[in-house]
């Protein structure tokens, strides 16, 4: 596994805790506008941690292949 593939993996894992934390923070009361920023901003976090995981894993697969 190249360095690339570890780095893709390590940004993926940064988004995905961080969108769970700020759905997290949701579980207070918070104002309605840092409700909606934290939801968008929470659930665009955990998707693209999502996406860049699979990116690395199709990558981290073709490169075995090869």
């Amino acid at each position: 596994m190249s360095w690339q593939i570890l780095a893709m993996y390590a940004v993926a894992a940064v988004l995905a805790l961080v969108g769970i934390g700020l759905l997290g923070a949701l579980a207070r009361p918070r104002s309605e506008a840092k409700v909606y920023a934290f939801r968008m901003i929470g659930i665009m976090a955990l998707a693209g941690g999502a996406v860049l995981a699979m990116s690395a894993t199709a990558m981290w697969q073709w490169s075995a292949e090869g």
